[in-house]
């Protein structure tokens, strides 16, 4: 049998739990990971390109457990009624193969995205930052506030987006939580003054959303939108002034930012960070850049944190996955003792 938490049961816990709660758990978790990172199975995702949108396999695995992602990234789904992304994953015994663990990961993922730019934020922006300009308010944009106030100290939000719509959507899903956004008139508003910037948009193509002449000393920006090959939403310019940190660099050279870059261009591996082997910030001018594809060790991370945080409760049920003959090498024999006795 392997525990399944569905979508309805998904919200259902994180609402009971509350979403900082959560963010500030998974973070931990992250943390945990991040610094056995050599000890895990690593690979780039696994991607099928269409002229629809992509759709990705994301393993990884340690000596225990493995684990796999499966999502999608469309971005025209919203004008046709759908999610522009959607996953599910799930979490499997090493030693013999089954199944443990199945979740959707459509709201996971949103929260493992925040979690693991707080997580990032905390090592690489400056303490005394408070202000974050989000260029993007779709569907990341709450997590992202939620995550930066809850693990990072940030209490003021500038926000610009094309679209009106998407900023009043913000604005409204953050009232209830006591955060006040600030809507700008442009990106160049938005980022006026702001100690971290986050940029998340959703059209897959070359695009310049933030110039360098918008980034001053000391800014951190967060750059989480540039996730597939033929995507980026930086000048090129701000990674030249910056020091970058990424995840895996063979995944993040070729979907990130950095893609536009040189192959030796110059990054330092996150982990590194957590465990003291490299350098984070250095100094307060320092200009600093996670450049943030998701990886699958994010995601083992967010499947483990809530398969023990619904252990022993009422959220999720136990599924039969697993074809279980008495004996094994008599598969067969689970329908001959199915198929009604002939007279």
């Amino acid at each position: 049998m392997a525990r399944f938490v569905d979508v309805r049961t998904m919200v259902e816990w994180a609402a009971s739990r509350g979403p900082e709660d959560i963010l500030v758990g998974l973070i931990a978790y992250l943390e945990e990971d991040f610094r056995d990172w050599p000890g895990f199975d690593k690979t780039p995702r696994v991607a099928s390109h269409t002229s629809f949108g992509v759709i990705e396999l994301m393993p990884t695995s340690t000596s225990e457990t493995y684990a796999f992602k499966y999502v999608n990234g469309h971005p025209s789904n919203p004008a046709r009624g759908y999610q522009t992304v959607t996953a599910f994953g799930m979490l499997a015994d090493v030693h013999n193969g089954y199944p443990t663990f199945l979740a959707e990961m459509t709201l996971l993922t949103a929260f493992r995205t925040a979690a693991t730019s707080a997580m990032a934020a905390k090592l690489l922006a400056r303490p005394d930052s408070r202000t974050m300009a989000m260029i993007g308010c779709g569907s990341q944009a709450e997590f992202q506030a939620l995550a930066f106030r809850a693990a990072g100290g940030v209490t003021g939000f500038r926000v610009w987006d094309t679209d009106p719509a998407a900023m009043a959507k913000l604005e409204r899903n953050l009232a209830p939580y006591g955060i006040t956004v600030v809507q700008a008139a442009s990106a160049a508003d938005c980022v006026a003054g702001a100690d971290i910037i986050t940029t998340c948009t959703a059209d897959k193509a070359y695009a310049t959303i933030l110039t360098a002449g918008l980034v001053g000393p000391g800014v951190h920006v967060n750059a989480i939108g540039g996730d597939c090959p033929g995507k980026t939403e930086l000048d090129p310019a701000i990674l030249t002034k910056a020091d970058v940190f990424v995840e895996f660099p063979p995944q993040t050279r070729i979907e990130g930012e950095i893609q536009q870059m040189p192959d030796d261009f110059p990054v330092t591996e996150l982990w590194q960070v957590l465990t003291g082997e490299a350098p984070g910030r250095t100094s307060p001018e320092q200009i600093t850049v996670f450049d943030s594809v998701g990886f699958a060790v994010e995601d083992y991370s967010a499947l483990r944190f809530v398969r023990d945080a619904v252990e022993g409760t009422e959220f999720g049920e136990e599924i039969d996955l697993i074809a279980a003959p008495a004996d094994p090498k008599d598969l067969f024999g689970l329908i001959a003792a199915a198929v009604p006795a002939r007279a």
